[in-house]
């Protein structure tokens, strides 16, 4: 099995090769999600990992929720789960995350193509074009009965087919493209944007519950370079709350990083005096400035103002 390290690698030959802007390796602990790419409207958020029975369903749900909020897909990238190898053009799932190997991944994003199947309890599925396929079964003057015969199937499960998009074994597939002679499996889109329904963790930070006051939605991360994101409208800002220190320099570049490839602003709320006004793109705000702040506006000037003192350091 391939070292993680090394695989990281190769993903992020690809996304390069394919067009990816892709950000800086997640170095910090904890860490959710290990890099970030853009390629015009599509944006990742990728985890790595040779056996991807290493992600917990605490980290998934976490990076699920972030790519949510930042308008992009989660994406899981492994080689291996249990004792299995994971098959070339096919889509798994851990703990709901779209989950693809390596050449899988170079399909999608160099060749252009989409896996045709996935896989769920019980085997390798594909998800089959339901009304054309009634359209042909009427066709071809076949009954609901007739074409269960065919298949191995109940009437009930090819009327599902045709009304409910019910998808189907690869073998009972591959028997309704050789009756009616036409491609009738859908590819699976692996990078759908996120639709997660669940609310988001309770804001506790005093220092995040100012900036809920000012007006801004909150969404607390726990295993994020950043401690929140923060949006209001168009305006999406990485958000890190810490006092002046070390590791805060290398957290704020970080985020400055990931804030140029998932398009956001980013800023850390400095718990007492900071030494500076920017750190690369990622402004440093004291907790005393926000007092004078009412409404999310005014907060974005205060960042815009300080990436352009930071510029003239």
């Amino acid at each position: 099995m391939m070292d993680k390290e090394i695989l990281a690698d190769q993903v992020v030959e690809v996304l390069m090769q394919a067009g990816f802007e892709v950000s800086s390796r997640c170095y910090l602990r904890p860490r959710s999600f290990d890099l970030a790419a853009r390629k015009g409207d599509l944006l990742l958020l990728m985890k790595i990992l040779s056996n991807i029975d290493g992600l917990n369903e605490r980290t998934a749900l976490e990076i699920r929720r972030l790519a949510k909020y930042l308008v992009g897909s989660p994406l899981l990238l492994g080689e291996k789960t249990r004792d299995q190898f994971l098959e070339r053009g096919a889509v798994y799932f851990r703990y709901d995350m779209p989950t693809l190997n390596l050449q899988t991944l170079a399909d999608c994003l160099l060749e252009g193509d989409h896996p045709l199947v996935y896989a769920a309890h019980g085997g390798l599925y594909v998800r089959i074009d339901g009304p054309k396929i009634r359209n042909l079964r009427m066709k071809f003057g076949l009954s609901l009965g007739a074409l269960a015969s065919e298949l191995g199937v109940s009437r009930r499960t090819v009327s599902k087919y045709e009304t409910e998009r019910m998808d189907t074994s690869v073998d009972v597939a591959l028997k309704l493209e050789e009756v009616f002679q036409e491609d009738l499996i859908m590819p699976v889109d692996p990078f759908l944007s996120e639709r997660l329904e669940e609310h988001p963790e309770q804001v506790t930070n005093n220092i995040l519950l100012r900036l809920s006051c000012i007006g801004f939605q909150v969404f607390p991360t726990a295993q994020s370079p950043f401690n929140a994101i923060m949006r209001d409208e168009d305006l999406v800002v990485l958000t890190g709350v810490s006092k002046y220190c070390h590791s805060m320099l290398k957290r704020a570049r970080l985020m400055s990083n990931l804030s140029i490839v998932t398009k956001t602003h980013s800023a850390v709320i400095v718990d007492g005096e900071s030494k500076v006004e920017c750190i690369d793109d990622t402004a440093i705000i004291e907790r005393t400035e926000l007092e004078s702040i009412d409404e999310p506006a005014e907060f974005e000037d205060l960042v815009l103002d300080k990436q352009s003192r930071g510029l003239q350091q």
